[in-house]
């Protein structure tokens, strides 16, 4: 990445080491003013200079929304890395979605990445499950169990498949969660479903979508329950606007992915 770079709906990405990134979206006043200081301390890990809007200074850790930087909203993600799988915290203001569970016993990695961003359980106030399969919706219980203020979401095809003790709530294409909206994309399973932050331009793809050596793939057919809905489901995610693509499997694909999606499609 280019030390500033001003992405879709005026939102400044910054990188907060391997796992995690704070968003912060800007007001017109403030989008004249460059992003700068992205760069590798003595350690290897990326440092962050503060993003600075006239004689206001954010923290190095977060990047946070006053009235003298004209922010208009904050939110942000934190990768929970869990080996060949990733769930993701979508936070803003203190509040918090989990995206997936990972397998089980992810829990506490889970709850380490909620502290990377400052946060707890107690923060965590919806469980979205992208779908039944048991790598992502292996921990539901465990993290149930941790958050036990949360509502669980999945696609209403798969709610008789989710093994857990608490019923998730259905939830349909279009539907808003803390903002955040649910995608129908059918295919890798039946009842699937993918989050996009469409404040920040985000999505959070489940396996509809992997990062792969070649880019953004199509999930495998290997584990996929209808290819030809899953393909279809690739053309569908091409038709919004997201800049950032959070993948169950692979690196999260941090600018242009909505662009990277397209050609997919088309190829």
């Amino acid at each position: 990445m280019t030390a500033h770079r001003l992405i879709n709906r005026r939102v400044a990405i910054a990188e907060m080491g391997k796992a995690g990134l704070a968003i912060v979206v800007l007001g017109t006043a403030a989008c004249s003013e460059p992003i700068s200081g992205i760069g590798t301390s003595a350690d290897g890990s990326t440092a962050v200079a503060p993003v600075t809007t006239g004689t206001a200074r954010a923290p190095t850790s977060m990047v946070t929304s006053s009235a003298a930087t004209t922010a208009t909203a904050v939110t942000g993600f934190q990768r929970a890395n869990l080996d060949f799988v990733s769930a993701y915290i979508l936070y803003r203001d203190g509040e918090a979605a989990l995206v997936d569970t990972g397998v089980e016993g992810s829990a506490a990695a889970i709850e380490a990445s909620l502290a990377e961003a400052g946060l707890g359980w107690g923060a965590v106030g919806h469980v979205i499950l992208t779908h039944k399969h048991p790598d992502h919706a292996g921990s539901v219980d465990e993290v149930m169990i941790q958050a036990p203020g949360a509502i669980l979401y999945a696609g209403a095809a798969e709610i008789s498949q989710i093994t857990s003790t608490a019923i998730p709530e259905a939830v349909a294409d279009g539907d808003m969660v803390f903002d955040l909206q649910m995608i129908d994309t059918p295919g890798h399973t039946a009842g699937h479903i993918c989050v996009l932050d469409p404040l920040a331009g985000i999505l959070v793809t489940g396996d509809a979508l992997v990062g792969g050596a070649q880019g953004v793939e199509p999930p495998d057919p290997s584990f996929s329950e209808d290819m030809a809905s899953a393909l279809e489901s690739v053309a569908k995610l091409a038709g919004f606007d997201y800049e950032v693509a959070l993948f169950g499997h692979g690196e999260p694909l941090l600018e242009g992915a909505s662009a990277a999606v397209t050609a997919l499609a088309r190829a």
